[in-house]
């Protein structure tokens, strides 16, 4: 059940029906046990926000909150005993993701699996010069690289056809297994945004060569 919190503090079916985030029921037993050892745990929710972007990930707080508190604006999403409270701003960042277990049982948490990827372009104020070449370089060596390096990570262009980028996928990102999201939700975006003469952005990446250290 999907839900907002109105002015009264009651709750109203969301029209469009669907959870902004869903959760594996392993996730929902581990947050659910780890309520249980909290004060007043069945009026409890669990708050998730995004706070901010470490290269091509968005980094997320979860809280314990009381479900009394949310926001009049916020998304309520109820699975089972637990109540997921997503702030309005995370909304649309969060769409379609999943709470989930990690895939290695030897890491504790939790992760978020996030379809989305921020914008490499947020707050950045560019001025690109020259041919379409050097426009991509100046792109790459100013805001998509330096966004890519936490995840050791870097794309290299390789060259322009017509309006056509060809890039290769280096460091972390070779062989990673979300490296084909982040260059389509991520670097393509923020090329076809800041050059609009570039149609297409293409990965010639040899990731089946690769060796990557930080997805599996």
């Amino acid at each position: 059940m999907s839900a907002d919190v109105s002015d009264s503090g009651t709750t109203d079916p969301v029209a469009d029906g669907g959870p902004v985030m869903t959760i594996s029921d392993a996730a929902l037993a581990k947050v659910l046990e780890i309520r249980s050892g909290e004060d007043d745990a069945d009026e409890l929710a669990l708050r998730v926000e995004i706070t901010g972007s470490a290269g091509p990930d968005y980094e997320y707080d979860l809280a314990f909150a009381p479900l009394a508190d949310a926001e009049p604006t916020d998304r309520i999403d109820v699975f089972g005993d637990l109540s997921i409270v997503v702030p309005s701003a995370t909304v649309a960042d969060l769409q379609g993701a999943t709470l989930d277990l990690p895939s290695n049982p030897m890491q504790g948490g939790l992760v978020v699996r996030n379809p989305n990827r921020p914008d490499p372009l947020a707050g950045a104020d560019l001025e690109l010069t020259g041919d379409l070449p050097q426009k991509v370089q100046q792109l790459l060596d100013q805001s998509i690289n330096p966004s890519l390096a936490s995840h050791g990570g870097f794309a290299t262009l390789i060259g322009v056809e017509g309006s056509k980028v060809f890039l290769t996928m280096g460091g972390g990102c070779q062989g990673c297994a979300m490296s084909a999201a982040t260059l389509r939700e991520g670097i393509q975006r923020a090329i076809l945004e800041s050059i609009p003469e570039i149609t297409e952005v293409v990965d010639a990446t040899d990731h089946e060569a690769g060796e990557n250290p930080f997805y599996s």
